[in-house]
C-alpha cells in the first residue's frame, strides 16, 4: 500500500443486497452521504450506475451553507459485490466491496487510492469515519437493527 491510498473496512447488520442499494440510489444516499456536520439534498445527487455513468453530490455545510459538489465517473458497476469510481477533480479512484457474512451482515470494503495529500491527514479520515457512522445508523433505521 502506498502512501496515498486509504482503506477502510465496517461490518453492517444489513443484508448485502440493501447495502450495495443505498451506495447507488439517491433516495437513500440523501439521509447519510458525507460526514457529520454536512447534509446531501436529494435534488443534488445523480447517479447513472453503470460503466461510464456519472455520480454527483453536493454537501451542505450545516452551520455555514458552504457547499461541496463532487463529481465522478463510475468504472465498476457490478451489483451487488462491488462499486468503483473516479472523482473527476481530483483523480482519486474508490472502490467499494461488499461481501455477504450471513445472517443479514455484510462487510463493506473501501479502498481509496490516488488519494489528494489534505485527505490524508488524521482529521479528513476521522470526518470520513463519521459518514460511516452516519450509514451505519441509517442501516439500523432501515432493519430495525440495535447497533
Amino acid at each position: 500500500m502506498n502512501e496515498n491510498t486509504l482503506s477502510f473496512t465496517r461490518t453492517f447488520e444489513a443484508p448485502r443486497q440493501l447495502v450495495f442499494n443505498c451506495m447507488i440510489d439517491p433516495e437513500h444516499l440523501t439521509h447519510f452521504w458525507g460526514p457529520s456536520g454536512v447534509t446531501t439534498p436529494l435534488d443534488t445527487i445523480t447517479v447513472d450506475a453503470r460503466v461510464g455513468g456519472v455520480f454527483t453530490t453536493v454537501m451542505v455545510n450545516d452551520a455555514d451553507g458552504s457547499t461541496y459538489p463532487t463529481s465522478a465517473t463510475y468504472l465498476e458497476v457490478s451489483p451487488p459485490e462491488r462499486l468503483s469510481w473516479t472523482e473527476d477533480r481530483s483523480g482519486m479512484t474508490v472502490t467499494i466491496t461488499f461481501t455477504e457474512l450471513g445472517n443479514h451482515r455484510t462487510r463493506v470494503d473501501i479502498e481509496q487510492t490516488k488519494v489528494p495529500s489534505p485527505m490524508m491527514n488524521a482529521d479528513a479520515q476521522a470526518g470520513f469515519l463519521t459518514s460511516l457512522d452516519r450509514f451505519e445508523a441509517y442501516l439500523s433505521e432501515l432493519t430495525g437493527a440495535d447497533r
